[in-house]
């Protein structure tokens, strides 16, 4: 279940299913870009890192280096480091292994869905940690939903690949980008799965979206630290 909370009087999104980590999304309140000294101070950090989103499927493990070029998606093995990625519209996904406390956030765009970056994500955990599909905690946050999400037949087509089971995730030329990242984890055996109910579209007041806002360059964030 999903509750907003506060971060020094900014109202945040947070999931219930998650608690364990520290995790959160933003609101139009308080985006990270610009404010990064406030939540670094806010949260005690070492560093914020933030990758150069670009629609990829590219998923990078947190290093030393400061900089991560074309990457949407960031595995964070270490504590004392916050990681965030920006959205407004599309899915933020975020991971938590809780049996070997490694985090994860990536970012699915039509683009990335059709390319599974969530699968990608969890089959790189599992490469480099050990990490199993039955141990992930995945909390979907918000985004454009179903009753907002028109897309052509070229997208479409790419999209109903994805999965086997398509039911209740297309309505004509509406899909519902959430679901069909959750049922891609759910058939790869991801089944602790939170999904946000907040539409970006239908919501604008608390969230940033592309669509709505005819190509906003406002950003709100997925936010975790270990």
């Amino acid at each position: 279940m999903f509750y907003f909370d506060k971060i020094n009087g900014k109202k945040i999104l947070k999931s219930d299913m998650a608690d364990s980590l520290c995790h959160f999304f933003t609101t139009r309140e308080c985006p990270v870009r610009g404010n990064e000294e406030f939540f670094k101070t806010a949260l005690k950090a070492k560093r914020i890192v933030s990758p150069v989103q670009t629609h990829s499927a590219n998923v990078e493990i947190v290093s030393a280096k400061n900089e991560y070029t074309e990457t949407d998606g960031l595995i964070l093995p270490e504590p004392g480091t916050v990681i965030y990625l920006s959205f407004a519209d599309c899915v933020p996904l975020i991971f938590y292994d809780k049996v070997n406390r490694i985090a994860a956030i990536s970012h699915a765009g039509w683009r990335g869905t059709a390319e599974r970056i969530g699968v990608i994500t969890v089959e790189k955990m599992n490469k480099h940690f050990g990490t199993q599909p039955k141990d992930l905690i995945v909390v979907i946050g918000p985004a454009i939903s179903a009753c907002c999400y028109e897309v052509g037949e070229e997208v479409f087509a790419k999209l109903i690949g994805t999965v086997s089971d398509t039911t209740g995730l297309f309505s004509g030329n509406f899909v519902d980008l959430k679901k069909i990242n959750a049922r891609q984890l759910k058939e790869i055996g991801v089944y602790q799965i939170d999904i946000a109910p907040y539409c970006t579209r239908c919501n604008n007041d608390l969230f940033f979206s592309y669509r709505k806002e005819c190509g906003t360059i406002m950003r709100h964030n997925a936010v975790v630290m270990l």
